[in-house]
């Protein structure tokens, strides 16, 4: 590493995002300009989804990770050892909503299931971070600020319209940074859709993160979505760092799916400092031209209508998942013209929730 460059890695899973910026950063770059159709060595199995995506079933030790010369040795380590414990548990009423399961890849045991990449898969989660500097980006939700080694939330799934054929993403994620400016590490999941694919994905194109599950990858559907004014569908995402090892975890309706390898960072290497939680556009257009952000409603829509997260929790340095201290948590929005953040409460049967979103630019 040179200097104290930093990293960003974005994981996003047909509905679940990643990211990170660190150590690999200029090693991406010289990758993201490619739009060519990858092949991986060790293809064991190739299989067909009943909605048309295709995924390969690659040997777990010749995924993409190992590209990256810091993971030339490194050990996989198939689940963590230990995972933070749930101290302020909550109970929802059953009625409130359902959790929705992402696709099962039956890969067989000891590959990993990669969706196959294409011209409009390419460009899922290149620029989250941030790293060129001609993308545009708005946001809404909600922020902590102090020391965390996790972060977790119920992610209320809908499909938000992103204009057709543009290069603009929305994303409905969990971010962990530490550092300042150009010199912060970022790491990131949740939901996306962009304006190719209509669909979220995992970006393996990102070198270093680890995907150890055989059966649940980044990249498979998480279906249906929620219904205006109807039933409402989450999904569990947590990210957390696994003390022994040091490595960041996530987790998928508490199903672990894969790690950064800690050595990656330089300032999230520890612990990170800040925590958003809400909704993300971002793209050459996402504030000329915003797309739809949640459910495409404001926040003062309220259950049933406007986005939320539930549940929201840090992991503290005894290995517990909390609530966050509300004297460091402030929610509000890059442009309150097109997306809001509202309706912040805690309680003993929700936790920390949050309403987010909204519909973006006025269309003619």
């Amino acid at each position: 590493m040179k200097g104290t460059q930093a990293i960003s890695v974005t994981l996003l899973m047909s509905f679940l995002v990643l990211a990170t910026r660190g150590k690999d950063v200029s090693y991406r770059m010289q990758e993201e300009d490619s739009t060519q159709i990858l092949t991986y060595q060790g293809v064991n199995k190739t299989i067909q989804m009943e909605d048309g995506d295709v995924y390969d079933c690659i040997d777990v030790y010749k995924q993409p990770a190992f590209n990256h010369p810091l993971l030339k040795d490194h050990k996989i380590q198939m689940k963590p050892r230990s995972f933070p414990v749930w101290k302020d548990t909550q109970t929802f009423p059953s009625d409130s909503f359902s959790q929705v399961q992402p696709s099962i890849i039956k890969c067989p045991t000891g590959t990993i299931p990669i969706l196959r990449s294409n011209a409009s898969s390419t460009i899922a989660t290149h620029n989250i971070d941030g790293l060129k500097n001609d993308m545009q980006w708005e946001r809404a939700g909600l922020r902590y600020i102090g020391d965390l080694f996790g972060a977790r939330a119920l992610i209320n799934v809908w499909e938000p319209k992103v204009n057709k054929g543009s290069q603009d993403s929305s994303a409905l994620w969990i971010n962990i940074e530490n550092g300042r400016g150009q010199h912060t590490d970022r790491m990131g999941a949740g939901l996306r859709y962009d304006g190719y694919s209509k669909k979220s994905c995992i970006d393996f194109n990102c070198p270093g993160y680890v995907q150890v599950h055989h059966n649940v990858a980044p990249g498979s559907r998480i279906q249906p979505s929620s219904i205006y004014g109807g039933v409402q569908k989450v999904v569990d995402v947590q990210i957390f760092k696994e003390p022994t090892s040091g490595h960041w975890w996530v987790s998928v309706n508490k199903i672990p799916i894969g790690y950064w390898p800690g050595g990656l960072f330089k300032f999230i290497r520890y612990k990170g400092d800040f925590a958003f939680w809400g909704g993300q556009v971002e793209g050459p257009t996402a504030a000329s031209n915003s797309p739809q952000m949640g459910s495409g409603q404001f926040a003062s829509e309220g259950f049933r209508k406007a986005a939320f997260m539930e549940g929201i929790e840090i992991a503290d340095d005894k290995g517990w998942f909390v609530t966050p201290d509300i004297s460091r948590v402030k929610h509000g929005s890059s442009d309150r013209s097109k997306y809001t953040a509202d309706g912040f409460e805690v309680t003993k049967d929700l936790g920390m929730r949050i309403f987010y979103g909204g519909p973006g630019s006025k269309r003619a």
